[in-house]
Parts: C-alpha cells; sequence; structure tokens
C-alpha cells in the first residue's frame, strides 16, 4: 500500500492501536480477518493522505545525461523503500486460490511502484480483491462502500496496473533461471564491480537497461550512459559486497572503503530486476540505514 517501510511500521502500529481500542465493540460479529484488514486499510489510506506518495526516480522524470553531475537528493520521503524477504513471512503457495497476483509476485519492486500510481482507494481495493483475496462484498464493507462500486475500481486498477507491468514477473524469472544460475549471476556481478570490471558489467546488462540511486532523482538508461556513469562515479571508489534478497528480487549490498577507518561501510543496497539471464534494472538505494534492517553488518574488514 505504501512502498515504505518504515510508513509501513508507523501504519502497522496506528493499525495494532485501533484495533486493540475497538475490540470491546467487535464481539465476534463477522470475520476477524476482515475486520482487522477494514482496520489496517483505514490506517494506510490516512498515511497516504498526510504523505506524499512513494516513486522510483524512472517515475519522476527522464533519463539523466551521463556527461552531467547527477542531481541533487530529495527528501528521503519521495522515495519507495526496499523490503527484506526474510521478514516477509511468505512460504511459497500461501496466496488464496483466488489471488490474482501471488503474494511474493505483490512485493516486487514494479508491482509496488504501479501500485503508486493508483488513487488510494483503488489501491486499497486492488491489494484486497488481488492479493488477499477477500471477497468483493468484504472489500465493500472495509471501505464502506458498494459492490459494484468495488468491481468498478478493481476493473480500473487492474488496467493501469497491468500497463505498466512487465509481461513477466521476477519470480516467474527466478524460477526459470535456477538457484545455481542465480548464484552465478550474483557472483559475476559482485566479481565485476569489485574488480572494476566495465566490460564484464556491461556484458551483463539487457541493451535497454536502466541505473537508478534514490534518493538521487538522476537515473541513466543503456549501455552506453550506465557505462558512462560507472566509470565517472561508482568505479573510482574501492568496493565489497555482500548477496541478500529485497522485495523478493536478487539484491547485494555495497560497501565503500573508508580510509579513515580503513574499512568498508554500509553504503548502497543495490536491487537487481532480472529479465532472461541479463540484469535489466539496478535499483541502487543508498541509505546506509537500510542495511540494519536487512540484518547485513555495518562494516566489512579490509579482507577476508
Amino acid at each position: 500500500m505504501l512502498g515504505s517501510v518504515h510508513d509501513a511500521d508507523d501504519a502497522l502500529q496506528d493499525a495494532l492501536v485501533r484495533a486493540w481500542r475497538g475490540l470491546s465493540r467487535f464481539a465476534g460479529r463477522g470475520s476477524l480477518r476482515s475486520w482487522l484488514y477494514t482496520i489496517a486499510t483505514n490506517a494506510c489510506l490516512d498515511l497516504i493522505a498526510a504523505r506524499p506518495s512513494r516513486m522510483l526516480p524512472i517515475d519522476y522524470g527522464p533519463a539523466a545525461d551521463p556527461d552531467t553531475d547527477p542531481d541533487e537528493p530529495l527528501l528521503e520521503s519521495a522515495w519507495m523503500e526496499p523490503y527484506p524477504d526474510d521478514q516477509l513471512g511468505l512460504e511459497d503457495g500461501q496466496s488464496a486460490p483466488e489471488a490474482r497476483y501471488e503474494q511474493r509476485e505483490a512485493v516486487e519492486l514494479a508491482f509496488i511502484a504501479a501500485l503508486q500510481h493508483l488513487p488510494p482507494r483503488q489501491r486499497a481495493t486492488l491489494i484486497l480483491r488481488d492479493v488477499l483475496a477477500l471477497s468483493a462484498r468484504e472489500v465493500a464493507e472495509s471501505l464502506g462502500t458498494t459492490v459494484a462500486s468495488v468491481n468498478s475500481a478493481l476493473q480500473r486498477a487492474r488496467a493501469s496496473v497491468d500497463e505498466r507491468l512487465p509481461d513477466r514477473t521476477q519470480q516467474a524469472t527466478l524460477r526459470s533461471l535456477g538457484d545455481e544460475r542465480l548464484r552465478d549471476i550474483v557472483e559475476d556481478y559482485i566479481d565485476a564491480l569489485e574488480a572494476g570490471d566495465l566490460e564484464a558489467i556491461v556484458s551483463m546488462l539487457t541493451e535497454d537497461a536502466t541505473w537508478s540511486m534514490p534518493p538521487s532523482p538522476s537515473w541513466y538508461r543503456g549501455r552506453d550512459s550506465i557505462a558512462a556513469f560507472l566509470t565517472e562515479g561508482p568505479f573510482r571508489e574501492r568496493w565489497r559486497h555482500v548477496p541478500t534478497r529485497a522485495n523478493g528480487q536478487l539484491a547485494v549490498g555495497c560497501y565503500l572503503w573508508d580510509a579513515g577507518k580503513e574499512t568498508y561501510v554500509a553504503a548502497v543496497l543495490d536491487v537487481l530486476t532480472l529479465r532472461g539471464g541479463s540484469i535489466a534494472a539496478v535499483t541502487a538505494f543508498v541509505d546506509p540505514e537500510i542495511f540494519r534492517r536487512f540484518g547485513l553488518p555495518e562494516q566489512l574488514p579490509r579482507s577476508g
């Protein structure tokens, strides 16, 4: 709903307080599940009304010229945030049979980014119906509207989201590649970054690949632009890396050499979006605070 770990935490705390205070009024009438989702949805809608929608740099403006300096970072509240897989609490096959989207698909960056373009109540309708598989009647009760209005909002939401989603989900791509090939992709990516091997990195990208770096609004499209950016920026530094997972996708924690501390310090979390066996997008979240939530160390030693 919110595209943000911090906003989700705030909404969860608000929903739990509302549920606790309203428990005596529930008294077992209806479905506890629907009642709790109603409270959580309203907490999210209230938060959306008070804060700007999150987005990715690609949705913010056109691709940057690699020959110019990156734009100044915008406020953190403008951007979506990655979410660690190990905190999702999802198991394969957990989604209800009626759900249009598997729950792991519903946390992919592309899906969450597409949701942010929907009006809030359409966003809620699509999640409640197509991810959580609530009935139209349950959603209507949750949102204080009619079944006809729910079905109409759902139809519009589906059309809008489908226009923005790739033909294949990351989950389908990851399953088709298999664990061994995925390990090879991550290892090759890390090896190329640490060696400063521009040719190797470029060879791993699709021709129309993108590279973005929230909270900077600047992003780059195409192998040549990305190569120029890497040459003038990241490849002038020393790095170490740790593989992880975010939003159901491959990810890498990137540590920058700090000469003063004589150690590598947490700097960027790269979330990889694959198309076939190539990298179609790198979303590099430049925020060391993210590492703590992912259970990643804040520093790495010089070697080892």
